[in-house]
């Protein structure tokens, strides 16, 4: 498993499927490999963790070249091993090291991730890089994995390329409510919002919409992100006194707290697919009011609620609030929902792909990574 900052998972949904998913293939008696890189480099990493070997390289600490330059020296870790029965690469960005696995002969399945070339925090330039990767993943890998029907449509109708459509699962979230008192907040009488600080995660929008309404419950917010120093400030600047701006929380039983909670869960998340914040809000039964957008519906159904400017966000802020117990009850349609999401049904598809690859070998004839130009840019 190539491409993310590996195991344990602390941060992000390839993590955390990595780990979800490398266990229970562990425990099934498959060896799995995990390239991580460290956010602890004083503190190496163990060699195995849940049954996992881990191997731990370095990267470069930019914005544009951290996960490459990680991804580069994987490759050239894997290929002075025993070659692999199935290699795993999450992350289309990862796309200009597939001919070198392919050149060697080892089968790789592409988690393609979201629409990446849609997000905020790309100029021009990483816009151009991240739709000719996604040409290439398309072009090299053996297999594509897709989180999200939407994201299956996009590689089907842009590049008429075929996927693999696994899901995430989604966590059953059980959690001490006197936690909460750590923070000065009681269970149902706040509103929460998990997302790293990406334009495309609007945050702003949320505390923009929180900020204009006559809430009387605060507003949590946690998460912040490198490399995003302005976009951070626009939403301080946005924020009220009602607003607590928590930044990171690594304490994953105080952060299940939070999901159980909350009143609300506000989420905002619009290019990246089937979302893991969303799946563990949904399976800690609380009420969800989401962008709309399609990744969204597709994990929600008639379960959440949604918006799309500061204004939709206020009323649904003050509508919960004026009707706390219908929210209890929307939690309950929140956990409905989750049970479609199941991880050992999850790692169930990665291994019958798994063998699929190791039993047929590298694909000969792939899709030629061409666009048909029907999806607008």
């Amino acid at each position: 498993m190539i491409g993310t900052r590996g195991v344990p998972a602390r941060y992000g949904g390839f993590e955390t499927a990595i780990e979800e998913v490398g266990q229970r293939l562990a425990a099934r008696g498959h060896q799995v490999l995990v390239y991580c890189r460290n956010p602890e480099p004083g503190t190496p990493l163990p060699r195995t963790y849940l049954g996992m070997r881990l191997v731990e390289l370095p990267a470069v600490k930019n914005r544009s070249l951290e996960t490459l330059s990680h991804t580069a020296l994987s490759v050239a870790h894997l290929l002075r091993r025993v070659p692999p029965d199935a290699a795993f690469v999450f992350n289309a960005a990862n796309a200009p090291f597939l001919p070198a696995l392919r050149a060697a002969r080892i089968p790789v399945a592409t988690h393609v991730d979201g629409l990446e070339w849609r997000r905020g925090k790309w100029g021009p330039t990483g816009q151009r890089y991240y739709r000719a990767a996604e040409a290439a993943a398309v072009r090299f890998s053996d297999a594509l994995i897709a989180d999200a029907q939407g994201i299956a449509d996009y590689y089907a109708e842009e590049f008429t390329a075929p996927t693999e459509l696994i899901a995430y699962g989604a966590p059953r979230v059980r959690a001490d409510a006197a936690r909460l008192a750590e923070l000065g907040l009681e269970s149902k009488a706040f509103h929460l919002v998990v997302a790293r600080f990406e334009v495309e995660n609007h945050v702003d929008v949320i505390v923009e919409g929180y900020a204009g309404s006559g809430a009387r419950m605060p507003l949590v917010v946690v998460g912040s992100a490198p490399y995003a120093d302005e976009y951070t400030a626009r939403i301080t600047s946005l924020a009220d006194s009602r607003v607590r701006l928590l930044g990171g929380v690594w304490d994953q039983d105080l952060l299940d707290a939070l999901y159980c909670g909350a009143l609300t869960y506000l989420h905002g998340h619009s290019v990246g697919g089937t979302n893991p914040s969303l799946l563990r809000a949904i399976g800690a039964a609380t009420a969800v009011d989401a962008f709309d957008v399609s990744f969204n519906r597709e994990v929600l159904g008639p379960a959440g609620r949604y918006w799309s400017t500061p204004q939709e966000v206020a009323g649904l802020i003050e509508s919960a609030e004026a009707g706390a117990p219908a929210q209890v009850e929307r939690g309950r349609q929140s956990l409905e929902r989750a049970a479609l999401y199941d991880w050992d049904d999850v790692a169930a598809r990665y291994e019958e792909l798994a063998r699929h690859l190791a039993t047929t070998g590298p694909v000969r004839h792939r899709p030629s990574g061409r666009r048909t130009g029907k999806v607008p840019r």
